[in-house]
């Protein structure tokens, strides 16, 4: 095969990526705009150079990483209000990343404790110039700073969640946490002072259904 050939063969990959991701938000009524997709096919060629070093995430492939990452952090769009979001337990960036590409207006706090997470996010924070986001090298519990919502996706169950959160959510922040299988038990052991204020099930194109919880305090 030619040079020629093989860079004409990634172009038309690398739009039909492109043309998924732009539909795939859509659907979810997420207000993605072209150049937002590109810069989300950036971060995703980032998070899969990356994580052939450093296993960040246990999904492979660009392609699988669209749908299950980047589509489904992209579902809870319509949830997204207030002007400081914290992602917690960020891992990849996931859904910050994403959401802050989505909405450049608001701000994006990634925490993780994890060393070689932590920078993969300042790089990715870097090489994507994402001036709405800033990156926290530590536990959520030790998180200090302001917040409005608080988003949870792969951190711990709902309860867990709730009470790693209890600091900030005491301060009148939102805690909404993404989660796969309808959460009923989860819902039945979450403590006082919590209380759900919604849950939802979300659709995500080209992954199975999900549920998003919005939790505050009494």
């Amino acid at each position: 095969m030619s040079a020629k050939s093989g860079g004409g063969k990634n172009k038309a990959g690398t739009a039909g990526l492109r043309a998924r991701l732009l539909a795939g938000a859509q659907a979810m009524n997420a207000p993605l705009t072209e150049a937002g997709a590109d810069k989300l096919l950036e971060y995703l060629r980032l998070l899969d150079k990356w994580n052939k070093r450093f296993s960040l995430s246990g999904v492979s492939g660009i392609s699988e990483m669209l749908d299950r990452h980047v589509l489904d952090s992209l579902s809870v769009a319509s949830r997204i209000g207030g002007e400081t979001i914290v992602d917690a337990g960020s891992g990849a960036g996931l859904p910050g990343i994403p959401l802050a590409v989505l909405f450049p207006g608001k701000h994006f706090v990634l925490v993780d404790s994890n060393g070689k997470k932590a920078r993969f996010l300042f790089q990715a924070k870097l090489d994507l110039d994402l001036t709405n986001v800033s990156v926290e090298h530590c536990r959520i519990e030790d998180y200090g700073g302001p917040a409005d919502l608080v988003i949870c996706r792969a951190l711990a169950t709902l309860a867990e969640c709730a009470v790693k959160t209890q600091h900030i959510l005491s301060r009148g922040a939102t805690l909404l946490a993404m989660k796969g299988r309808h959460p009923g038990s989860e819902l039945a052991r979450l403590p006082d002072p919590f209380t759900v204020d919604f849950m939802e099930r979300v659709h995500v194109p080209g992954a199975s259904n999900r549920h998003v919880v919005g939790i505050a305090t009494k």
